[in-house]
Parts: structure tokens; C-alpha cells; sequence
């Protein structure tokens, strides 16, 4: 393993972290700055919305740059957020601090999931991508919790202190130990060059399939809590050791999807897709028996995240040689799948139908995200088989082009000597 591929990692670890921790810590940050609990939980919608727009724009702004300094000036962009959230004298600024933050987010991933891909071998990309994520899911299991104790402990501007350190010592790992190229498969191309990559239909399938697909599992998990203590009767001094739960999960999850769709990508959505429609109905079945619902919670994390790495990679593999701003655009459709699932699930327990009812939304987004996914596997077949008829064609066309040239000469030949005869009598 390509040692680039942890500093990378522990980039993804620190914005990790810098994205869920802000949950733990709302009421704190609420009753320092003076302002109500909805208006504190804009610091989070805040970053979503920050998170999509820096996918898109900062990535097209910086698409026909060496990639190993853009990785670096985008945590240099992370450290300075994390530093102004740290010391923010009052709500504004901090706001101010988490959107400089989150507009570095989507960029990193999306280019970094491109740098990963180039550090290894073509059969194992999705396995770096994967290594990649590795940082995320670690926010989750371990991050968050402990990230959340510093805070109620030491005060929460605490936590962004560690947060700044953790992006520093990423951004040295980043200068020190990723490569200024891979394997040269890709290179950093014009915008114009990026935002042909658009014109395939199965980079706007796989970017929907990302949208529902993780979106339903989202929406599932962002009122996770409710159904935790309401439903099942969890004591809420329990829910952030079951999120750690949750967060494992989301590993193994993340592990065993990106070494699957190393051998196959469409096969591997299709498959954990399906499974974790299962797993959604399962979960909202029988949420009211405790010994059940931690099982659905390490079957949800880890067939919800088993998704991602198949899906970054299904965007790069057909945006062909310019995969950095659809790779970008991959991570926005993260964050668009967690605003829907979020807003989806608050529509249902708003309509009183329970606090099962996210859970039953998630499965029905999920199932959409599984038909598109089969609609774009068939529709890849039959290019592909379209493809291989084509080619197979042509090389026939070849080989009788070929035999017939090989004739020619032989004929031509015999009526060069007759004409040279008649020349000579």
C-alpha cells in the first residue's frame, strides 16, 4: 500500500471530523454564542450546502492544476476554517469559519479520490479510494465520540484546537509523502476538457444512484437517536456508544465494498443495494427489540458505506481521462443525498407517522437509488456488448481487407509483365 494513501486518509480523517463533531456539540456552542439550538444546527446545514458548492466550483477552478499542491492549499483552506471556528467571538464568524472549512471538503475528496486512484495498480483502484475513506469512517467510529468528550470537558472550541493540529499535520503528510504523480492514467486537464466528462449518461446515473442510494441510509441515520430512545428504549446515555457501533460498520463496510468493486463495480451496487433495502425494512420491523436493532445498526453502516467507494469509482471510470470534476461533483451528491434523506425523514415524523418512519423513507429512496442502478448496469451492458460487436466487426473487415490486399499484388503484377510483353514486341 502506497504509504501517500494514509496521508490522504488522515486528511479525510480531520474533515471528517470537522463535519459530524459540530452535532455532539451544539448545545455548547448554542449557549456560548447565545442563540437558539435551530440556529446553532445552521453550523451543520451551513457546511452541507458550503460542502456542495466547493465540490463543484472550487473544483472547476482548480481542474487545470498539479493536484499534489491543490490537495495542499485545500487543507491550508481546512486549517484556516478550523482556526477562525477556534477562536470565533460570536456566531457570525463562526459561521464564517465552518463554510471556509466545508468549501475545502468536497474538493479534497473528489480530487484526493483521483490522486488515490493514480497512486496503485488499474485493478485496485477502488481498494485506495477505499483507503482513502478509511480516514471518514474513523472520524466516525473513534472522532466523534472522543471529539465530543474533549469538547463537554475542555470546552468546545477544544475540539476545533485539535481539529487545526490534525489538518496540520495532514497537510505535511500530504508535502512529504503523496507523489507528484501516480501511474499517469490521469492528468489535470482544461476546464473545457473536465465538463465533457457531463456528456455521458452514465456519469449523471451513477451521480443519481449517489444521491438516493446514500441518501436513503442517511435519512435513516440523521434521526437515528429518536428512534433509539423512543423506539427501541435505549437509555440516551447509551446512543453515542452505539454510534460507535454504527461507526464500525461504516469500516468494514467501506473495506469489503471498495475490494469488491475492484472485481465489479455494477455487480457490487447492485448487490449491496439490494441488501440494504433489506436491511432498512428489517431495521424499521424490528426496531423495538434492542438486541435487533444493534445488529441493524452494523448492517446499515456497513452496507450503507459499502456503496461509496463503488460509486466514486463509477463516476471516474466513465468521465474517462477527465474525472476530477465529476469526481467532485460525486462528493456534492453525497451531501445532496443527505439533505434529501434528512429532509425526507423530518417530512414523515412532522406528518406524525412515528420515529420508524425515516427509516421507512430511507428504504424507499433506496430502492429508487437500486432501480437507477440497474437501469445504468443494463444500459453499460449493452454499450459494452454494442462495443465489442463493433470491434469484432471491424477487425472481420480487417481480416478480409487484409487477405484481399494480399491477392492484389499477385494480379497486378501478372498485368504489369503482359503490358511490359506487348511493350517489348
Amino acid at each position: 500500500m502506497p504509504i501517500g494513501l494514509i496521508a490522504l486518509a488522515l486528511g479525510g480523517f480531520g474533515i471528517g471530523l470537522t463535519e459530524f463533531v459540530i452535532m455532539g456539540l451544539l448545545p455548547e456552542v448554542a449557549a456560548d454564542f447565545q442563540v437558539s439550538e435551530a440556529t446553532a444546527g445552521w453550523l451543520i446545514s451551513g457546511y452541507a450546502l458550503a460542502v456542495v458548492v466547493g465540490a463543484l466550483l472550487l473544483t472547476a477552478a482548480v481542474t487545470r492544476f498539479e493536484r499534489k499542491p491543490v490537495l495542499a492549499v485545500l487543507l491550508v483552506l481546512f486549517i484556516a476554517g478550523n482556526l477562525i471556528s477556534a477562536i470565533a467571538p460570536d456566531y457570525g464568524m463562526m459561521m464564517i469559519g465552518r463554510i471556509i472549512a466545508a468549501l475545502a471538503h468536497g474538493a479534497f475528496f473528489g480530487i484526493g479520490a483521483v490522486v488515490a486512484a493514480d497512486m496503485v495498480a488499474p485493478t485496485k483502484k477502488a481498494g485506495a479510494i477505499a483507503i482513502m475513506f478509511t480516514g471518514l469512517t474513523a472520524a466516525n467510529v473513534l472522532g466523534v465520540p472522543f471529539g465530543t468528550m474533549l469538547g463537554q470537558a475542555a470546552g468546545w472550541r477544544s475540539t476545533f484546537w485539535a481539529i487545526t493540529v490534525i489538518g496540520v499535520i495532514a497537510l505535511l503528510g500530504i508535502l512529504a509523502l503523496v507523489p507528484k504523480t501516480g501511474h499517469g492514467d490521469t492528468v489535470p486537464g482544461s476546464l473545457r476538457t473536465e465538463l465533457r466528462a457531463f456528456r455521458s449518461g452514465q456519469v449523471w446515473l451513477s451521480i443519481l444512484v449517489t444521491i438516493l442510494g446514500y441518501g436513503g441510509m442517511f435519512g435513516a441515520f440523521t434521526y437515528i437517536a429518536f428512534t433509539l430512545t423512543e423506539v427501541s428504549g435505549f437509555a440516551a446515555s447509551t446512543v453515542p456508544w452505539l454510534l460507535i457501533v454504527f461507526g464500525v460498520g461504516l469500516f468494514i463496510g467501506n473495506t469489503i465494498g471498495g475490494k469488491a468493486a475492484d472485481r465489479n463495480v455494477d455487480r457490487t451496487l447492485v448487490v449491496v443495494l439490494s441488501v440494504l433495502v433489506v436491511v432498512l425494512v428489517g431495521f424499521a420491523l424490528a426496531a423495538g427489540n434492542q438486541v435487533l436493532t444493534v445488529a441493524s445498526i452494523v448492517l446499515m453502516g456497513g452496507f450503507g458505506f459499502a456503496t461509496v467507494p463503488g460509486l466514486q469509482m463509477r463516476v471516474m471510470k466513465y468521465a474517462a481521462g477527465a474525472p476530477t470534476l465529476a469526481s467532485g461533483a460525486n462528493i456534492g451528491a453525497f451531501n445532496v443525498g443527505n439533505a434529501l434523506g434528512a429532509w425526507l425523514g423530518g417530512v414523515t415524523i412532522t406528518a406524525g407517522l412515528g420515529y420508524t418512519s425515516p427509516i421507512w423513507a430511507g428504504a424507499g429512496i433506496t430502492l429508487l437509488g437500486l432501480a437507477v442502478m440497474i437501469l445504468a448496469a443494463a444500459g453499460a451492458k449493452r454499450a459494452g456488448a454494442g462495443t465489442a460487436a463493433r470491434e469484432a466487426s471491424a477487425r472481420e473487415a480487417s481480416a478480409r481487407q487484409t487477405s484481399t490486399a494480399g491477392q492484389v499484388p499477385s494480379a497486378h503484377s501478372a498485368d504489369t509483365a503482359v503490358e511490359r510483353a506487348d511493350a517489348l514486341l
